[in-house]
């Protein structure tokens, strides 16, 4: 099958990569233009457009390369992987696209279903091949696959799941002629909710709130708190008997180490407690 992919991050890769094994012709890749990367600024590619370089594939920044992509090459069908840019109504009108959306729709439509899934303590999650539409994920599903989240699993740990599952959910739907099932999507079913992305007040820890909740906020990435007045990022940690023991801390201006060798060098005190409570 002849097709567009539009993606950008890294976890948009390994579903590229599956489709170009399974013998489908990518014929135009677009992606997010290239960014400054690192303390020189240097611009780097997307890991999308890095990966479809090494495959020699076609890539193009400008999401309206979709209608040459339709008149030069022929393309049949539209494979957004989180791509980071609303799909305009006047490319959906030549040429349907499907997405692959990583949560159990309608719930957590967005931009951070992973997460807001961790966040809920949501025993389960998933993959859906759903139809891209105006609406922001309200399009029917043409294929899902559940996938459980365990008590200690982390959102990378998720995320790289999810990837995997939906790259195979992707190769299955598209092993038959697009034409078989693009108009005949199961529509959603279930009041929907919403993943927006997490704010910057969203990752200091709220020690007010349940240890359930606090393991959740530290397993979703990017956690941290206070101690003697300095920031002190908690990458890991145990929910043990009602209480969190971190195992990965990482205090300001310096890289990550083991909780045990942080204990060691501060001396924290008895009377002493991470947010100055």
């Amino acid at each position: 099958m002849k097709l567009v992919y539009l993606g950008t991050p890294e976890m948009a890769v390994p579903p590229l990569r599956a489709l170009v094994d399974a013998g489908h012709d990518v014929v135009r890749v677009i992606t997010r233009i290239d960014k400054k990367r690192g303390r020189g600024g240097a611009l780097s590619p997307s890991p999308v457009k890095a990966a479809a370089l090494e495959l020699g594939l076609t890539v193009s920044h400008d999401p309206d390369d979709v209608l040459a992509a339709v008149t030069d090459d022929g393309a049949e069908l539209g494979v957004v992987v989180a791509y980071g840019r609303i799909i305009k109504p006047h490319l959906l009108d030549v040429l349907p696209m499907v997405n692959l959306h990583f949560s159990l729709l309608p719930r957590w439509r967005g931009a951070a279903p992973v997460e807001r899934a961790l966040l809920a303590g949501d025993a389960e999650t998933g993959v859906d091949v759903m139809r891209v539409e105006e609406g922001l994920d309200t399009g029917g599903i043409y294929a899902e696959r559940r996938v459980p989240i365990g008590d200690d699993t982390t959102a990378d740990e998720l995320r790289r799941t999810l990837v995997d599952v939906g790259a195979d959910l992707l190769v299955e739907q598209l092993a038959t002629p697009v034409t078989d099932w693009i108009d005949d999507p199961t529509p959603q079913r279930g009041e929907p909710l919403y993943a927006s992305k997490l704010t910057k007040d969203e990752f200091e820890i709220d020690w007010s709130q349940s240890m359930i909740d606090v393991h959740r906020r530290i397993r979703v990435g990017g956690a941290w708190t206070t101690f003697r007045g300095k920031r002190l990022k908690i990458h890991a940690a145990d929910l043990v008997d009602g209480s969190i023991l971190p195992t990965v801390v990482q205090p300001e201006g310096k890289g990550p180490m083991a909780f045990d060798a942080w204990r060691n060098g501060a001396q924290p005190t008895a009377d002493e407690r991470f947010g100055g409570l």
